[in-house]
């Protein structure tokens, strides 16, 4: 006889944290987390270069590693948010992960609910919509770049939200074809009521120069912009 048992422990989560010498009041926090295969350095890379130093930035790290090459002698180590096998589980554990460093900042900083971001590239994407969902007004924005909408997005589970949401997509994105990406914005409506959305050229990489999208997205939502200099 077989049993398939299933247990919980400890697992040792870390994220990377970016502050400024001397943090405003109720600051803008933007919590970042990164594609499959990539780690919390380098998302707070990118997302440092597009929100510039003066921003509260958490880059938070997948909690799965794994070597990028199984035939080279001291592969590199990438990360990732899960796999289709045990996804149920892998998406609980996305949920605690980020509830757990929204406490960590908010009692760090005493930052209000409506001034995080949670910005993610990839992978995380449909899991931070799914979040959006299930933690309605948790946060105060959620940006998604180059990833997908959930499959079950329209089913109930979901509740009804009006954190705005501001995806982005690019035309030449060789893992969510720009066909299948326009029908995003119809499809995340189901749940959001504040929906934004916009294709930019270029293939599956972090858009170093979407500081003309996310800017204005980021006034309106924020009362704030992006500082880089680098749009």
């Amino acid at each position: 006889m077989q049993e398939d048992l299933i247990f919980q422990t400890d697992l040792l989560c870390r994220y990377l944290l970016q502050t400024p010498d001397s943090p405003p009041a109720n600051p803008l926090i933007v919590l970042a987390l990164h594609g499959y295969g990539q780690n919390a350095a380098t998302m707070l890379k990118l997302t440092g270069a597009l929100f510039g130093d003066s921003t509260v930035i958490a880059s938070l790290q997948a909690p799965n590693q794994f070597y990028l090459s199984s035939t080279t002698p001291d592969s590199a180590i990438g990360y990732n948010w899960g796999t289709r096998e045990n996804w149920a589980g892998s998406v609980q554990l996305h949920h605690k992960m980020i509830l757990q460093v929204l406490q960590d900042m908010q009692m760090r900083f005493d930052t209000a609910t409506e001034r995080i971001l949670l910005i993610g590239f990839s992978q995380p994407v449909g899991l931070n919509y799914r979040f959006a969902g299930t933690y309605p007004n948790r946060v105060g924005g959620v940006i998604g770049i180059c990833g997908g909408v959930p499959k079950d997005w329209e089913e109930d589970k979901y509740e009804s939200f009006s954190t705005p949401l501001l995806h982005i997509a690019r035309e030449e994105d060789e893992f969510f074809h720009h066909k299948t990406a326009e029908g995003f914005p119809a499809r995340l409506r189901h749940h959001a009521s504040d929906v934004e959305f916009h294709m930019l050229p270029g293939g599956h990489r972090f858009p170093s120069k979407a500081g003309p999208v996310i800017e204005p997205w980021l006034k309106r939502v924020f009362g704030t912009q992006a500082d880089s200099g680098d749009s």
